[in-house]
């Protein structure tokens, strides 16, 4: 009976928890982001830090992990072994850790049940506290660590030490023409369904998270998926070009987004090149993926000039195990994936790469 379930129920609600699982109002995200960046920006520290970026800094955001009980509903479980093998491989590369957000899956589970199944991964965490390499952002599926007076004691208990725990961060960082502030948040402000709606927390705990659980589907699908921007990456991106020297990376979606598009949006921008240069080669091999990954029914986007200063880091509960994730270092900002292999070896992938200085260069980015 399950599987025939599966098989009858997992398409509708893939597309329903897309449907349903963001309210994004575009007022409200722009009024929430413009507050937190300057509240951060003139007085760095109770709700984020800022930091004075170097060449020798390095750094790796990651985010939505969602780590849950490890039952059918837990989202976190396929892609734990990619997760701690990656935290391994940035600590030894002694980069700094940014958990943006959704860290802990406290709609749908009891702080005791996540702290019970998660131990490896909080010993894994904590070893970037050991180098003062870590900070942690809250979410709106782990927004008790803003708001609950026992968060601290608990904290406590899961890492053996205080920690602060932030609503965003800004990345002060040298470029050609002089600094950029890379703000860095989960992005659920404003979302009408996750910014503190007391109605989805219930309704996910309630009755999405036991139907996921007993059909055993995850409604993240894959580290590429072969989509346009949601709307609410799309507002998202409409907050950030109004700035000026600003560039922002966010998750909450679980969809990547480097430099403003997704990997689809990218391929089509590609395209629109090769055909202006008439580079023959290029429009077949970009043909043949568009082919690969374009559904009937798709919109070609419309490009102009844009600015490659938006960023998702995806995250780290894809239903294929894999993960992504945001680097930062050698001059180069980063969208990575980790994939597990049969092997028990967890191969880190290079999907994209810009230089930072390139950030804010329009005239590179023009569609």
């Amino acid at each position: 009976m399950r599987k025939y379930l599966q098989r009858l129920l997992s398409t509708w609600m893939i597309r329903m928890s897309n449907k349903f699982g963001s309210n994004p109002n575009r007022k409200r995200i722009h009024e929430a982001l413009d507050k937190l960046y300057k509240t951060i920006h003139d007085s760095p520290g109770k709700r984020g830090p800022i930091f004075e970026v170097t060449d020798m800094d390095k750094f790796i955001i990651l985010s939505d992990q969602h780590k849950g009980a490890r039952d059918y509903a837990d989202d976190f479980s396929l892609a734990e072994k990619n997760y701690l093998m990656a935290l391994d491989y940035y600590h030894q590369q002694d980069f700094h850790y940014i958990n943006l957000g959704d860290s802990e899956e406290l709609w749908e589970n009891l702080l005791e049940s996540v702290i019970k199944h998660n131990k490896e991964t909080f010993e894994a965490e904590k070893a970037f506290i050991a180098k003062n390499h870590f900070t942690k952002i809250f979410g709106n599926h782990d927004l008790y660590w803003d708001n609950d007076p026992l968060a601290g004691f608990n904290l406590n208990r899961i890492y053996g030490t205080q920690i602060r725990i932030y609503e965003g961060a800004i990345l002060r960082m040298p470029v050609k023409d002089g600094k950029i502030n890379i703000f860095l948040t989960h992005g659920h402000q404003g979302d009408l369904q996750s910014d503190g709606n007391w109605f989805s927390k219930w309704f996910v705990s309630t009755i999405w998270a036991p139907l996921q659980s007993y059909l055993q589907i995850n409604p993240n699908t894959p580290a590429y998926d072969n989509q346009l921007k949601t709307v609410h990456n799309t507002l998202m991106y409409d907050w950030v070009i109004t700035k000026d020297n600003i560039a922002l990376i966010t998750g909450h979606t679980h969809q990547p987004v480097f430099a403003s598009l997704t990997h689809l949006e990218r391929i089509y921008a590609k395209l629109n090149k090769a055909n202006k240069e008439k580079n023959a080669s290029d429009i077949t091999f970009l043909n043949d993926e568009l082919h690969k990954r374009i559904k009937e029914g798709d919109q070609v986007p419309v490009f102009g000039k844009y600015k490659p200063v938006y960023f998702n880091s995806g995250c780290c509960c894809f239903s294929d195990g894999d993960i992504t994730g945001i680097e930062i270092a050698d001059g180069l900002i980063r969208l990575i994936k980790w994939s597990y292999h049969a092997n028990n070896i967890s191969e880190r992938i290079l999907l994209e790469e810009m230089k930072i200085d390139d950030l804010l260069d329009v005239s590179l980015f023009n569609g």
